[in-house]
């Protein structure tokens, strides 16, 4: 498919020649959709756990020894959560909005109104004061201002900064930044039993200083308050995760320089710097998904139950592996086997017919991968990915979760599955990556290669194809073990626009 001059000039770029023709192919083929068996709902393969349950795995928890370490996505900028600030201040530049009609603007408006009960409020009205704004009393005129400063480097710089870099939370005369947040959470739930809390952030390279240094000036404060010694460190999306871009006909893309575009291939590019971590329990929350300290419990609660929960199945786990790798596949064992299976959503009628040792086998095969325990919550209308038993790359049918564009929703029997979805994915994920044996799991070999997407984009004014590899809570973890469990929608509390900020969840 690809000539002899376009393969060196590959291998000339670095990338490897072999995965970009696989990604052609793709290009050419699209991608499969996945096969739903059914919604996954509470009682049929999503737990709903009593406070007296909650207490004894928040205690199991507790008493688990082993490195924790909180991973934490937080590689993307700010812009589109800036998006309906840029529509405005572009429309007032050209005169084609006054500030009068900004109430047709319903955030827009509801960030001028608000704008005392934003966290960085204290920052922006003093560089709003060295350009003559009152931000208390706004003049005709002065919204444009704002909106610069609020976005430019003449003011906060927001528009080019990444999430974690954004004030989110006030208490009084301090002022938090998502990073701070995280920073916190970690104090209260992934600290073992020495008091030492590991937290790492993916970011992009050009926000890597800036990520150290916010780490470096909240960090004292946040070990003094809680007692603890936090070890932070950093990564960078992987350039060799990024995938080759084509033009509508699937031939290759060149910039306007003749040179192949290579572009980074989305959230699922980071299971190569997860794969990286070294940790027993490791726990995955999005850098926007915080709240201030007086919502906090529930989300500590329900962190230490899903570890809980994950510290027990792998303790089930490990004894039957061992079990089975010393040869006792006696009557007890393989019920025993058989029993979890079932709990982790496995048929056993396909089971049934094989001789002992084919069933050890089996179960010895399955068993042995990684395992992570998801939380919940009840889909209140968010676009996004919910909890699935679908078809995965072992041909067996598992819980996962799937995203909309991961399903044939013309057909109709696939929707209808979709449209009885219950609850919808958080990212709120503990992980367990090691065997049995104590080894680290390569995740790589328990990625579905075949549940990526393709997405219209374009660059110097062309239109371009480019492929985003399976995303990471998603068909990347396709393979794995996995649980999912009912969560409060309390610890659910995103901050995708500008506007989420002025929600009762973040305001302390």
């Amino acid at each position: 498919m690809l000539t002899n001059a376009e393969l060196e000039e590959i291998k000339n770029a670095g990338a490897d020649c072999s995965v970009v023709e696989e990604q052609v192919k793709l290009f050419v083929s699209g991608f499969p959709f996945l096969k739903l068996k059914a919604p996954a709902i509470v009682g049929a393969g999503i737990l709903s756990l009593n406070e007296s349950e909650r207490s004894s795995l928040a205690a199991k928890y507790d008493a688990f020894r082993g490195k924790r370490v909180k991973f934490v996505p937080a590689s993307g900028a700010a812009t589109r959560m800036f998006k309906s600030l840029y529509e405005a201040k572009a429309m007032l530049d050209a005169g084609e909005l006054s500030p009068d009609v900004l109430d047709k603007y319903k955030e827009v408006r509801s960030v001028f109104d608000g704008i005392g009960k934003f966290a960085f409020y204290g920052e922006l009205k003093e560089v709003a004061a060295k350009r003559g704004v009152n931000l208390d009393c706004l003049a005709e005129g002065d919204h444009s201002v704002v909106l610069s400063l609020i976005l430019g480097e003449e003011g906060l710089s927001y528009g080019s900064l990444p999430k974690g870099l954004i004030k989110f939370h006030s208490y009084g005369s301090e002022a938090r930044t998502a990073i701070t947040e995280h920073l916190v959470e970690g104090a209260e739930y992934a600290k073992d039993e020495n008091g030492s809390v590991f937290i790492h952030f993916t970011v992009s390279p050009s926000h890597l200083e800036g990520f150290k240094a916010e780490v470096a000036a909240a960090k004292s404060a946040v070990e003094a308050r809680y007692g603890v010694k936090i070890s932070t460190d950093y990564s960078v999306q992987k350039q060799s995760t990024d995938t080759i871009a084509v033009n509508p006909d699937n031939t290759l893309f060149r910039d306007n320089d003749g040179k192949l575009v290579f572009r980074p291939a989305g959230h699922g590019a980071l299971l190569e710097n997860l794969n990286d971590i070294d940790g027993d329990i490791i726990f995955i929350k999005n850098i926007d998904n915080v709240v201030p300290d007086s919502l906090k419990p529930a989300t500590v609660e329900y962190k230490k139950v899903l570890a809980g929960l994950l510290v027990g199945y792998q303790e089930r786990l490990f004894a039957i592996l061992s079990d089975l790798d010393k040869g006792f596949v006696d009557s007890k064992v393989l019920e025993a086997a058989a029993n979890l299976y079932q709990e982790l959503g496995g048929d056993v009628s396909h089971v049934q017919s094989l001789d002992d040792t084919r069933k050890a086998e089996y179960y010895k095969h399955f068993f042995n991968r990684p395992i992570r325990v998801c939380g919940m919550v009840k889909n209140q209308g968010e676009p996004g990915g919910g909890p699935f038993y679908a078809l995965n790359a072992d041909g067996d049918y598992s819980l996962q979760i799937v995203e909309s564009s991961q399903i044939d929703l013309a057909d109709a029997s696939q929707k209808s599955i979709f449209d009885a979805s219950t609850h919808f994915n958080p990212v709120d994920l503990v992980c367990g990556v090691r065997s049995y044996k104590g080894s680290k799991f390569d995740l790589k070999l328990f990625r579905d290669s075949k549940a990526g997407f393709i997405s219209s984009k374009s660059k110097d004014g062309k239109e371009l194809k480019a492929m985003e590899l399976p995303g990471l809570w998603n068909g990347a973890m396709s393979s794995w073990i996995t649980l999912f469990v009912e969560v409060p929608l309390e610890t659910f509390n995103p901050v995708k626009t500008i506007g989420d900020l002025l929600r009762n969840e973040h305001q302390s």
